[in-house]
């Protein structure tokens, strides 16, 4: 899978790095980052998951899952994205990205992959 992370990082201007990782904050795969980064950012993007999915309840109507989240700091852009059941693409990027581009991106990516990106329950059994 690296290979369509390095894709969409290649073709988004300023992207840096590329994470795909499941709803529990566990590395899936990576592009452009250590795997020491990439796990601390798979870990925060469970936390801000699960943060959106509390601020979902609050609407209304619809299904209330978290599709898109973009965070502006200085110095850069975060993305994280649903992917498929229990998975979620995350992206930094550098100031300057094309943020339409980048979403549209991201979009096409998660089309074209999403069932293979998609992560099993964890069971909680244990063989006694």
């Amino acid at each position: 899978m690296d290979w369509m992370l390095k894709d969409l990082a290649d073709s988004v201007p300023h992207a840096r790095n590329v994470v795909v990782l499941s709803s529990d904050g566990l590395r899936m795969a990576q592009y452009g980052t250590g795997d020491d980064a990439a796990d601390r950012l798979a870990a925060a993007c469970a936390g801000l998951q699960s943060l959106a999915a509390a601020v979902g309840h609050e609407f209304p109507h619809g299904d209330r899952r978290m599709r898109l989240v973009v965070i502006e700091m200085s110095g850069g852009f975060f993305y994280l994205m649903a992917a498929g059941a229990r998975a979620y693409l995350a992206v930094l990027a550098d100031e300057g990205v094309d943020a339409g581009l980048m979403g549209q991106r991201m979009r096409d990516l998660v089309a074209r992959i999403g069932e293979h990106l998609s992560t099993p329950p964890r069971r909680s059994e244990q063989v006694g």
